[in-house]
């Protein structure tokens, strides 16, 4: 696939000269105003390069190309111009974090060989943003992993939360969905920490003694602690800090903080908890909802509210028996999945997705998977 290249220029005979010297080499779009240059960056489908001209109707080339910076930040930005001077030159380098200014006319092989320096630049910061997000994502992966093997009912635990932070982060309109899933991912880990059987009693409903208690809440601090050695994780490490606080200020940790001052995903965290608590002590979501208005002043009311509204998503769930063809993404195990001979290969309250599913292909190639497969099938 040819690099995208994005050319603005208010002179259309400019633009069409560029395109064909340049047609061969990239997928050239073009636009003659940077309004509308604007309406086409997408952060989804990014451009490598964009160049712009300078001296343009509405704004200039600085101005284009620094709102193009805020739009998609890996983008890389050039100026073509022919109103060249050094005062420009420096402020498109300092404030439209320029990466070349280049004079019209300009010579071919010089422009295509700096567009191709721009294009460089361009696959050499985009290829650490992705090395850096499979070793994040192989990073929590492996952390979620050891929490599942060694205390299986949080690893279970966070497999069903998962699903209700995803539905309360995209009610409160939240972005980077992603932080508030690897949050939840890695919110449990803290719980390696607590003697065999307290997290057993906390969900099944039985009354925790003082000092269970206070050994309980010592698991967000210490799962903060570990996640915050990660890079880039600080934000994430300060949500998982906050999952057992009030909106009203109590819980922990105790800094004074209450209402929206909350990290928003600690809220999140807080009530998703609590539901899933609930509904795994008493087995219906509108009892489950129930239990948490005994306490309404603990939760943010908005997202109390987003999670009266998921009930009738959740109810829409119906439990069917299906062999490994008949699995798709979106559904939800409700059953652990096992060997011919018993061993756990993918444990219940998984959201099924292709990889999950190619897996289980995998597995029923290699060591045998009982079927049928128990699922929850969205309706």
């Amino acid at each position: 696939m040819k690099p995208r290249i994005l050319l603005v220029d208010d002179e259309p005979n400019v633009l069409s000269s560029l395109k064909r010297q340049l047609r061969k080499y990239y997928d050239i779009h073009t636009e003659t105003g940077p309004a509308s240059a604007l309406s086409c960056i997408d952060p989804k489908k990014p451009f490598s390069v964009v160049i712009s001209d300078y001296k343009m109707p509405g704004m200039n080339g600085i101005e284009f190309l620094t709102a193009v910076k805020s739009r998609s930040p890996e983008t890389v930005r050039m100026i073509l111009t022919g109103y060249a001077d050094l005062t420009n030159a420096i402020s498109a380098v300092n404030d439209g974090h320029v990466f070349r200014f280049l004079t019209k006319p300009c010579d071919k092989d010089a422009l295509l060989n700096n567009i191709k320096d721009a294009v460089y630049q361009y696959d050499l910061v985009t290829g650490k943003r992705v090395l850096l997000e499979q070793t994040l994502k192989k990073s929590v992966e492996l952390l979620t992993e050891i929490t599942s093997l060694v205390t299986p009912e949080a690893g279970e635990r966070i497999n069903r939360v998962r699903r209700y932070v995803r539905y309360l982060a995209t009610k409160k309109g939240a972005k980077d969905l992603w932080k508030y899933d690897i949050a939840t991912m890695l919110s449990q880990l803290g719980t390696l920490i607590l003697p065999s059987g307290i997290l057993d009693s906390l969900l099944e409903g039985d009354v925790l003694t003082p000092e269970q208690i206070e050994i309980f809440e010592m698991h967000p601090v210490v799962a903060k602690s570990l996640v915050s050695k990660l890079p880039r994780l600080g934000s994430i490490a300060e949500i998982i800090s906050y999952q057992l606080k009030g909106f009203d200020g109590s819980g922990t940790p105790r800094d004074g903080i209450s209402g929206e001052d909350i990290p928003l995903g600690g809220r999140i965290l807080r009530l998703a908890l609590d539901y899933d608590m609930w509904l795994n002590i008493v087995g219906n979501p509108r009892s489950a909802f129930a239990k948490l208005e005994e306490q309404v002043e603990v939760y943010d009311p908005e997202l109390l509210y987003y999670i009266e509204g998921m009930l009738g998503v959740e109810a829409r769930y119906e439990i069917k028996d299906l062999n490994i063809k008949e699995l798709y993404p979106g559904m939800i195990l409700y059953k652990d999945v096992t060997s011919n001979e018993g061993a756990l290969l993918l444990r219940k309250s998984l959201e099924l997705d292709k990889d999950k599913i190619d897996r289980i292909v995998l597995f029923v190639e290699k060591v045998g998977v009982a079927e049928p497969i128990c699922v929850l099938v969205p309706g």
